[in-house]
């Protein structure tokens, strides 16, 4: 590889951050002597093409400025590489450095990974449906979640974090059961009727919520967590354990971890890192080792 360190960023991640924290990552980089070639992509398309173009110089290493989608969005150009990529978090959620226990607060610390850190291979989640194939790296949501993340891409009204408090409680007084068909490493599809499926690379989303709770993104395998047809009064009750991790010993949940998973529903939709990745039938499984993350040294402060 070559001696340069690139810089990937999204300004845009994190309502603006983007910009700011890549600013910082730079001042770190140049203040411990690093060689820098920034780019930043003002598009989900652009950011793929300056990613390829990135690897393409064959830097020491790729450091991605912007939030989790911000990254699996450009995991089909990461993945064709051996270059090993520092993640310094600036999105709303940003799961996998909390799953990582990568640097959140400071952009600096997160960037100087880059030549402080270790590098540790990590499993990356793939999608097959009708969208193509779509990567992703902490969980792929299906069922009451993923339509309220779509509802909230929907609505033009209101702003900021009050349009996701609508869509939740649009789709709250709308539940009703999904009519989930689930096929898992090979068994035979089977009805599996619930309230949502989560499948967990890592375990947590929306910015901390442990829905698969105990997920690790290096163990080779998927966590499927299944919740059960609840009522509004059942789910908004499940929720506060949801949020300690403490719902996988509820009778209405069910917790397996599997190489691979296939579902079905109507009107299926699939969310993941913040983005839509896939509709109808969708099959679900690991690219095991398929990205390498530089993360901090063991002991040292995260």
């Amino acid at each position: 590889m070559g001696t340069h360190i690139a810089v990937l960023s999204n300004p845009f991640a994190g309502k603006g951050r983007g910009a700011q924290a890549a600013a910082a990552a730079i001042a770190r980089l140049h203040d411990e002597g690093a060689q820098i070639r920034s780019y930043a992509g003002t598009s989900a398309r652009q950011t793929a093409e300056l990613a390829a173009q990135a690897l393409r110089e064959d830097p020491a290493a790729l450091v991605v400025v912007g939030g989790d989608g911000t990254l699996s969005g450009i995991l089909a150009e990461v993945t064709a590489h051996s270059v090993p990529v520092v993640l310094v978090a600036a999105g709303t959620g940003n799961d996998l450095a909390r799953a990582l226990q990568l640097p959140r607060d400071d952009p600096g610390d997160a960037a100087a990974l880059a030549l402080q850190g270790v590098p540790c291979v990590v499993d990356v989640g793939e999608v097959r449906s009708a969208l193509g194939t779509r990567l992703f790296l902490t969980v792929a949501a299906l069922g009451f979640d993923a339509k309220v993340s779509d509802r909230t891409n929907r609505l033009r009204w209101p702003r900021g974090v009050l349009r996701y408090y609508l869509a939740l409680l649009i789709e709250l007084l709308r539940l009703c059961p999904v009519a989930f068909r689930v096929s898992v490493d090979g068994e035979a599809l089977h009805d599996a009727p619930g309230t949502l499926i989560a499948v967990g690379n890592t375990a947590s989303y929306g910015g901390g919520m442990p829905v698969c709770a105990g997920a690790a993104a290096d163990d080779g395998m998927l966590d499927i967590v299944h919740v059960r047809p609840l009522t509004r009064l059942r789910l908004i009750r499940l929720f506060p354990l949801l949020l300690q991790g403490r719902h996988l010993t509820r009778p209405e949940v069910s917790h397996r971890r599997a190489r691979r998973v296939e579902v079905a529903a109507p009107d299926l939709v699939v969310y993941a890192d913040g983005e839509r990745v896939g509709a109808g039938t969708c099959a679900i499984e690991l690219r095991a080792g398929a990205l390498t993350v530089m993360v901090p040294r063991r002991g040292a402060q995260r």
